[in-house]
């Protein structure tokens, strides 16, 4: 899939998770970061989509560890959280 289209489908996934608490963090994150991604950052991103949103806020705020799979460099900056912006 060319890049711009798939990114495009990530970003609306991203930000149509279910509850505002989850489309805050996983949509604010792929904003903050996800035109700068490359093909491998996409592919970490594509498949943490597909867990539940739940275990992926329990491993950005570190109530959980994430598995090995999501450990690494994508998840510290996902920890770091200073990219939820909250509307007035």
């Amino acid at each position: 899939m060319d890049r711009e289209p798939r990114l495009k489908r990530l970003r609306f996934r991203a930000w149509h998770r279910g509850t505002k608490e989850a489309d805050m963090l996983i949509g604010g994150f792929f904003d903050a970061y996800g035109e700068s991604w490359d093909d491998h950052e996409i592919d970490w991103f594509e498949t943490l989509l597909e867990e539940q949103d739940v275990d992926i806020m329990a491993w950005a705020i570190g109530t959980a560890p994430p598995p090995a799979a999501f450990d690494g460099e994508m998840m510290r900056r996902l920890r770091i959280i200073n990219y939820i912006k909250h509307p007035e």
